[in-house]
């Protein structure tokens, strides 16, 4: 692994726990390189990364180092299998999990997360760690979108860079903010945006 690799987790993770968008040792990344993937290890601190937190196992098929590997690695190699994706971003951002606890879609109402995201699917599995049934459900979901919430979990975002995913990340926190605040002041929204009936069916 190059250092400028290991720089761009390390900055991510820091970010990401920064902007709390994980607990201490919550969330996983992960950076797809030809056959290999790269991720982080197994109950690692993000804001902490070290050389060691970085799992390199093949996209395929387990070897020695499939043990240290986050637990979400399984779904980590379906997404790969079955999007362009280069670089994957799960975490557990608080506002997020709440709006999905109560929706099945997440439709931003401010400008950045409209032009950003139009729209964010939430997906429902009963067991939502590192399942099969996640693993199956996710990939479906992005190849139409470059985020999908997994209900009372957590975000997948994915793109052809850790940044990428981790902006997206950040937006759906601060749309969902905004929306959870809109929506305890309890009045109408006021509609400002052109076009903004198409949100909803992107």
């Amino acid at each position: 692994m190059s250092s400028a690799v290991l720089e761009q987790f390390q900055r991510t993770g820091h970010d990401l726990f920064i902007a709390g968008l994980v607990s201490s040792h919550g969330g996983n990344m992960s950076v797809r390189q030809g056959d290999r993937i790269l991720i982080t290890r197994r109950g690692s601190m993000l804001a902490h990364l070290e050389e060691r937190d970085i799992v390199d196992i093949g996209l395929e098929e387990n070897d020695a180092n499939v043990a240290l590997a986050s637990t979400e690695i399984v779904v980590h190699r379906a997404i790969y299998k079955a999007t362009s994706a280069l670089a994957i971003v799960h975490t557990h951002p608080p506002y997020a999990i709440a709006q999905s606890l109560v929706k099945d879609e997440i439709v931003p109402v401010d400008s950045e997360g409209s032009y950003l995201l139009h729209k964010v699917p939430v997906v429902e599995a009963q067991l939502t760690a590192g399942s099969a049934e996640v693993a199956e459900l996710l990939p479906r979901r992005l190849k139409e979108y470059d985020l999908v919430m997994l209900r009372g979990h957590g975000p997948f975002a994915i793109g052809h860079l850790l940044e990428e995913a981790y902006q997206l990340t950040s937006v759906l926190e601060m749309t969902c903010r905004i929306l959870t605040i809109g929506e305890g002041l309890g009045g109408q929204v006021k509609e400002y945006r052109k076009g903004s009936d198409q949100y909803g069916s992107w």
